[in-house]
């Protein structure tokens, strides 16, 4: 078995169940960080498809520097209108000839994020509401030299991903609430846009949630209509907490209202992008879906990179499912933090450390597990170039 320099220690602070104060936060699909993480993702899958069809191979790209420019709206009820378009520009570096062959990779990127548009706000026209543009150079010679050998990839940076398991049940709610009202939730309630921010905050045993939720003026007849969806998602989302905790929960939703002045948070589109709120690719998101500060973060941006040697997508989604593989096949464990980290021109399945932090369960020492993490962490190292696979093939979230 190859020999993976791989540590493991205990847990050097209070597991995040354990803490007086957690916080945790996540931008739904519709806004506009997420829309970026989504669009640079999106164009990032279609140019590998592209490459493979085209010439067999993955070749060096990047698309995560995408960037969203707000427009303005005057949102009415029964309907109002965008008055300055949103401006996306996407962003990258990317390889257009290959031994002869062109790849149009402009094209490539404009109707993929067109295409995600369509889908994740439809509210939103595109080429009217929105204008979506492409700036796709060539890469260094030298990072595509390290991409382009055989074998498995080269990591192109040295950097680290890190990965957590399991979730907290703050964390587990933030995510969820606004998984399910972007899903079952906005099917049935065309009034609730998708830029849907939650945020959790526990502090002993209370629970705190605060939804700030775009509602779309064309599904609401007055404003009291609008407090009555508000009170619906309240009600909602109360009820999804409950599933996942026995802990006093408070639900908030859209708390700068103010129904005295007429000033609340009421869209044309679903979207704040359309209100003055720019947006960037990593601004918002990890890759687990959540930003959470009471744990270890990396600050790369997951959404857009190439899945194949770029350590900034690879290894934060590698550590998270490793933490999450450890923590379902090992009894015993309550919380597992790893960290990745890489050396340029070093093989992605040999990281110059994967640094594993475990709090047991009472009774359990880590001597029992050791064995155990190791082995799981080394056979998912081992398979890396499979998670680069699922990763082209849309089974893996980014954000």
């Amino acid at each position: 078995m190859t020999q993976r320099n791989v540590s493991i220690e205990g847990l050097d602070r209070p597991a995040a169940e354990e803490t007086a104060v957690e916080i945790v936060e996540r931008k739904g699909l519709g806004h506009p960080d997420s829309l970026c993480d989504g669009i640079a993702e999106s164009v990032s899958r279609a140019l590998a498809a592209a490459y493979l069809e085209r010439v067999g191979r993955v070749l060096h790209y990047n698309t995560d520097e995408t960037q969203l420019v707000a427009g303005s709206a005057a949102p009415a009820f029964g309907g109002g209108e965008v008055v300055e378009p949103i401006y996306i520009l996407v962003v990258g570096r990317a390889t257009s000839e290959f031994e002869g062959t062109t790849i149009p990779t402009e094209p490539i990127a404009l109707e993929a994020a067109r295409e995600y548009l369509e889908t994740h706000v439809p509210e939103l026209e595109v080429g009217t509401d929105v204008v979506v543009d492409a700036k796709l150079g060539e890469g260094s010679g030298d990072l595509r030299g390290v991409f382009d050998e055989s074998g498995v990839p080269m990591a192109n940076d040295t950097s680290y991903g890190v990965g957590h398991a399991p979730l907290s049940e703050t964390e587990t709610i933030v995510h969820t609430v606004e998984n399910r009202l972007n899903g079952e939730y906005a099917v049935d309630h065309p009034y609730l846009g998708p830029d849907i921010k939650v945020m959790g905050k526990r502090e002993g045993e209370t629970i705190d949630v605060t939804v700030a939720a775009a509602m779309i003026d064309t599904y609401l007849t007055d404003v009291d209509a609008y407090a009555s969806a508000v009170t619906d998602v309240r009600e909602y989302v109360t009820g999804i907490a409950e599933e996942h905790t026995d802990r006093e929960v408070t639900v908030h939703v859209n708390t700068a209202d103010d129904y005295e002045t007429d000033s609340i948070y009421l869209t044309t589109t679903g979207t704040s992008a359309e209100q003055g709120d720019d947006g960037s690719v990593g601004r918002g998101n990890r890759a687990n879906g959540l930003i959470t500060p009471n744990r270890s973060m990396s600050m790369e941006a997951t959404s857009g990179k190439n899945p194949v040697n770029h350590i900034g997508k690879i290894y934060n989604l590698l550590s998270t499912e490793i933490a999450e593989n450890v923590v379902a096949e090992v009894d015993g464990i309550a919380e597992l933090r790893i960290k990745l980290l890489s050396q340029i021109g070093r093989p992605i399945d040999q990281p110059h450390v994967a640094d594993v932090r475990v709090a047991t369960d009472e009774g359990v020492a880590l001597g029992d597990v050791e064995n155990e993490i190791d082995r799981i962490v080394d056979r998912e190292l081992a398979d890396v170039t499979g998670l680069t696979e699922r990763v082209i093939d849309g089974e893996i979230a980014t954000f």
